[in-house]
């Protein structure tokens, strides 16, 4: 027979409780000072012992451990690429001699096409692949509000019509199918690798073929620290994208995925059936086509990881361990999704 607990005991107990909460709640959204609690939280090293010495396509040999602070490769033996663990002259001349074209898409529909589109531009031609043919494809239902910027030498910039949807989640699920078609038409063949980035963001330093490869996620800047238990995949059962307690590796972050044509025609498939299947069962995943991203990602191991540099959010702060690439930009939006 088991002692019943005292009534302090359990007022004890629940303020315990409701204080982990309370500061959860301000760890993750509140109060920046407390973020930075979280850089407290290991993110592991690279298994140096059982890993090989990891050798990349334009990087040749990469400096796993010049980073020793942070985690450099995954347990699948691909890269994360961090500042420091490459050498960009390297990684520039083998994309040279590789004569490669590198295409860029972006969608720029209602109002984020005026907010934040020349922007986007303008930074991608001081920072994105410099040196490299580039192929930039906007897709937005007002191709004439495009605008037309001087680019560089084999620099091009294509526009693509598209619907735009009623409700801003349809643009973001649309996204895959209609980048689908895409790679399957023109861009596919005018590009080798191709990357998808969200509008509202901006190029803020060199952002080069060290990133290169087959598939190609992002790390998402707000989750890199996060224990996998506290990670936010699709968890209802009944979606295409659901993983289960256990499973998933990072969370990724969909602003930004790349990779070669058809490793992206898969991913792109992947999603936007996975999407057809929720919609046809009345769901729609917690973080919509993210959700199906990082499903894809746990099934089919990217071959390379960007860190949280790539991809950075100011509000987050000034971290020591962060040298930002891209940048988001400030989001508005009362304004842009009205």
């Amino acid at each position: 027979m088991s002692l019943p607990i005292p009534r302090a005991w359990k007022r004890t107990f629940w303020w315990l409780i409701l204080l982990a909460v309370s500061f959860s709640g301000l760890l993750l959204y509140g109060l920046p000072a407390l973020r930075h609690l979280e850089t407290f939280i290991p993110m592991g090293t690279c298994p140096l012992t059982r890993m090989p010495l990891l050798r990349d396509n334009f990087t040749g040999l990469l400096h796993l451990w010049a980073r020793p602070e942070v985690l450099t490769c995954t347990s699948w033996g691909a890269p994360i690429v961090w500042d420091g663990t490459f050498d960009p002259d390297v990684a520039q001349q083998e994309a040279i001699q590789q004569n490669l074209t590198i295409g860029l898409t972006v969608f720029a529909v209602g109002r984020y096409l005026e907010k934040y589109l020349a922007r986007f531009l303008e930074t991608a031609e001081q920072y994105f692949m410099v040196g490299q043919r580039v192929v930039y494809y906007v897709f937005t239902e007002r191709p004439a509000a495009v605008p037309r910027l001087p680019l560089g030498t084999g620099r091009q910039l294509r526009v693509e019509c598209v619907l735009r949807e009623r409700r801003w989640q349809d643009v973001s699920m649309e996204r895959m199918r209609t980048l689908h078609a895409a790679l399957g038409g023109r861009l596919g063949r005018e590009a080798h690798f191709v990357f998808c980035m969200d509008v509202d963001q901006y190029f803020s330093g060199a952002f080069g073929p060290e990133t290169l490869a087959d598939s190609v996620a992002q790390l998402h800047a707000w989750r890199y620290h996060w224990p996998r238990r506290l990670l936010p995949y699709e968890s209802d059962p009944r979606s295409a994208a659901a993983l289960a307690p256990g499973e998933g590796d990072f969370y990724y972050h969909a602003a930004l995925f790349g990779g070669s044509v058809a490793a992206l025609r898969r991913l792109t498939a992947h999603c936007a059936r996975g999407q057809r299947q929720d919609r046809a069962r009345g769901l729609e995943a917690r973080w919509h086509d993210e959700s199906h991203l990082n499903k894809f990602f746990w099934l089919h191991k990217p071959a390379k990881v960007l860190s949280p540099e790539f991809c950075w959010c100011p509000e987050i702060g000034r971290r020591a361990e962060i040298q930002p690439r891209l940048l988001w930009a400030p989001k508005e939006y009362p304004l842009v999704r009205d």
